[in-house]
């Protein structure tokens, strides 16, 4: 499922943390491959910015900074992420890493049930406070159906090379 995963974070994200709740980035979250919001140790960001750099940019920086934030460390948030086999927080391939269409339509439901979620998958761009200082930054929704299709309101889309191109649609008509 890739990077529809950080759906699970986002979720996981607002009901574990306040919004406004100051993040400092750690060295740990920031080792990560693939894509990334562009943390930097000692950062500062809030969780919203967090969160909505996570679901547009798709950042794993900010899916593993989200996750040790909540937890203390990566594998005890997994456990957090229940049904479906979560295994990391940003969607990149590990043992077993896996869900089912069914699974995911459930999680992205319940993602729209959240207003502030379901606010920031609709957006096709959003700016964020970010830094040590903090700077803004401009952070841009990867969803192409945002621009394509009219009835489209979100959600989360995700690549890896063992899962393929993956998507967790919503429409609204």
């Amino acid at each position: 499922m890739a990077s529809t995963t950080k759906l699970m974070t986002a979720l996981l994200a607002m009901e574990n943390a306040a919004p406004d709740q100051n993040v400092v980035v750690t060295r740990e979250a920031i080792l990560v491959e693939g894509s990334a919001l562009g943390l930097r140790e000692g950062d500062n960001i809030s969780m919203l910015d967090l969160v909505t750099g996570l679901l547009l940019e798709s950042g794993n920086d900010a899916a593993n900074t989200i996750a040790l934030t909540v937890s203390g460390i990566l594998p005890a948030f997994a456990e957090k992420m229940k049904d479906s086999v979560f295994v990391t927080p940003s969607g990149l391939d590990q043992g077993g890493h896996s869900s089912s269409a069914y699974d995911m339509a459930l999680l992205g439901a319940a993602v729209m049930r959240n207003p502030a979620l379901a606010a920031i998958c609709a957006k096709k761009s959003a700016v964020i406070e970010l830094g040590n200082p903090k700077h803004k930054a401009t952070v841009v929704n990867h969803n192409k159906l945002l621009n394509l299709y009219p009835y489209a309101v979100g959600m989360k889309t995700g690549f890896t090379k063992k899962s393929g191109k993956c998507l967790v649609s919503s429409a609204k008509k």
